[in-house]
């Protein structure tokens, strides 16, 4: 798989970009497309044109999510090239950058931000990183919705939409198919690879609850993906950050494993230091926090707290989380697993 790699910083390490090309028809997409700063629009149009090409010759841009380090040259990419730019209709305001969209956002984290109880001062550091790195965020793009079971036929590829919300409401995998009629199948080829953009990485886990907090029931949701991609069995698998997955099965399956331990944990800081806001409970799994980890860190536990709540495991009450009184009798295998 032809793949560039740009710089990044702060999220996950390295972002792929792939180019799907056609040689018979000179049919040209790609698959994310990075941060939207100088110095990697220069890197990856130095890689296009290795290839042969320029952003001109772009026909479709295929996102995985709305995330500035997936979609963010996707709007200047297409004002040069007319390129469709292909993304999940829950991810769609965000890659237009829709004004009430973006307010709506921005309304709903800092809300959570209050409900988890992260300091004021923690808050403003947050917000002040959030805004010096609006100028990453690129152009908006017009996009055109998918949704799962889309199939697209880009770059001389066949792809199938598979829509594995959880790191984010519209986050997308796109299954590579031969053809169109091997589309819908039961059972995935033998062979089959996908992109999983953010879903499943090889090094991190793809943080939930705080990374898209439009996510209902972020860890509910992301196991369900998690159980999903699992059970496709892919040979192959390309993610959104460093490099190919070469046993998917095995790291969804891990993925879930660190949630199930991850939730244990959770019950364990509950049980030791009593009722506690999701900051607090944060600051016991991950310590001290900076930058967009501010929102990441207590946004995964409340993810963890909030399924827990559901399970009938913790209660919230004025701002904090209380083990109930028959939580010692819970089967923690049963509230989290990748079957949920």
């Amino acid at each position: 798989m032809d793949r560039i790699s740009l710089g990044n910083d702060e999220f996950e390490g390295h972002n792929n970009a792939y180019v799907l090309a056609d040689p018979d028809s000179d049919a040209l997409a790609l698959v994310d497309t990075g941060i939207a700063t100088p110095d990697i629009r220069a890197d990856f149009a130095d890689g296009l044109a290795e290839r042969g090409y320029d952003f001109s010759d772009v026909d479709d841009i295929v996102l995985t999510h709305f995330h500035v380090d997936h979609a963010g040259l996707a709007g200047e990419i297409q004002a040069e090239s007319g390129a469709t730019v292909y993304v999940h209709e829950a991810d769609a305001p965000m890659v237009e950058q829709e004004p009430d969209a973006l307010a709506a956002l921005d309304e709903r984290r800092r809300a959570y931000l209050d409900e988890w109880g992260v300091p004021e001062d923690s808050q403003a550091e947050l917000l002040s990183f959030l805004d010096s790195s609006a100028e990453i965020e690129g152009e908006p793009a017009a996009v055109t919705t998918i949704e799962d079971g889309d199939v697209l036929e880009v770059g001389g590829r066949t792809l199938e939409v598979i829509h594995t919300p959880g790191h984010a409401a519209g986050l997308c995998c796109y299954e590579i198919r031969d053809g169109p009629e091997t589309a819908h199948a039961d059972a995935v080829d033998d062979g089959a690879e996908a992109f999983v953009g953010d879903a499943i990485l090889p090094v991190y886990t793809p943080n939930v609850g705080g990374a898209d907090v439009r996510v209902e029931r972020p860890l509910q949701q992301y196991l369900t993906a998690l159980r999903r991609l699992a059970d496709r069995d892919y040979d192959r698998i390309w993610p959104g950050h460093r490099d190919p997955i070469d046993e998917p099965t095995d790291r969804a399956l891990t993925i879930a494993e660190h949630h199930r331990e991850r939730t244990e944990n959770v019950l364990d800081v509950l049980a030791e230091h009593g009722p506690a806001d999701a900051w607090t409970v944060s600051a016991h799994l991950f310590g001290d926090l900076e930058g967009i980890h501010i929102v990441h860190g207590p946004g995964e536990a409340y993810a963890h707290l909030d399924h827990l709540r559901h399970e009938g495991v913790v209660e919230f009450d004025d701002g904090e989380y209380r083990l109930i009184d028959n939580a010692d009798d819970v089967e923690i295998d049963h509230v989290v697993t990748a079957d949920d």
